[in-house]
This record gives structure tokens, C-alpha cells and sequence, in this order.
């Protein structure tokens, strides 16, 4: 699979309604995974809540987010990140080590619990960045 640079979009509590909304303007299949699936949250009031979502137009676009879980911040207006996924770990954890000189890192790059290798990073600009190396399954 080639890697992907695609928008991320982070909502509290609408993340299902948001990006339904989105898949009726773009069109396209919409898949949803909640926190409850990967045991990613501590607070069962959260289970319900979308972990990953994502949106594949028919014309190649593609629209990732989630909801932002409690215990994280949480600003309209700066609610994105942008995502860079693939299965090329070479080259990711490439972009992973360049970005990382000056960031502040949210979550180190390491496998989680969905088998993929996952990290999350602010740059030293401000721009916040998700990088997701897929798993031998994909």
C-alpha cells in the first residue's frame, strides 16, 4: 500500500455524526471502529465513542477522525492532525525521525493495540502529526 497524507479530524462525542455527515457530501464507504473494539478506554461511558474512523470517496479522497476522549484537551478550531499511514516502515519511520527533531512528542511510536505501529507528535511548528505503520495483517 502506498502512504497516504490525509487530514484527521478530532471531535468530542459527534465524531459518528460528523463523519456521516461528511460521507453524504463526498460519497464513498465509511468505516468505524469504536474505543469499546480495542479496549483503548478506561471509562466504559466511552466505549460507544469512535476510536478511527475513516471515509474513502470515490474519487480518492480520504477524511480520517475520532472522538477525543475525555481525559485529552480539546479545542474547536484546532481539532486536526495530519496523518501519514502506510506499510513502507522504512520510509515512515523516516518522516517519524525527521519531524521528531524539535516536537513534542504526544505518544512515542510504538505497536498498539490495533497491531499497527502508531505515534502521535506536535512539530516544532505547531502541526500535529500521526503516524500509522501497518501491521503484517494488512
Amino acid at each position: 500500500m502506498p502512504t497516504r497524507l490525509n487530514p484527521y479530524l478530532g471531535f468530542r462525542d459527534n465524531a459518528r455524526q460528523a463523519m456521516e455527515f461528511y460521507r453524504s457530501v463526498f460519497g464513498g464507504e465509511l468505516t468505524l471502529s469504536t474505543f469499546a473494539e480495542f479496549e483503548a478506554s478506561q471509562d466504559p461511558a466511552e466505549g460507544a465513542k469512535i476510536m478511527h474512523a475513516m471515509l474513502t470517496s470515490p474519487n480518492g479522497f480520504v477524511l480520517m477522525g475520532a472522538d477525543t476522549p475525555k481525559g485529552r484537551p480539546y479545542t474547536t478550531g484546532s481539532n486536526y492532525s495530519v496523518s501519514l499511514s502506510g506499510d513502507d516502515e522504512a520510509e515512515l519511520r523516516g518522516y517519524w525521525d525527521k519531524l521528531s527533531e524539535g516536537a513534542s512528542i504526544g505518544w512515542p511510536l510504538a505497536k498498539a493495540p490495533w497491531g499497527d505501529t502508531f505515534g502521535m507528535l506536535t512539530d516544532r511548528f505547531g502541526v500535529s502529526w500521526m503516524v500509522n505503520i501497518a501491521g503484517s495483517g494488512h
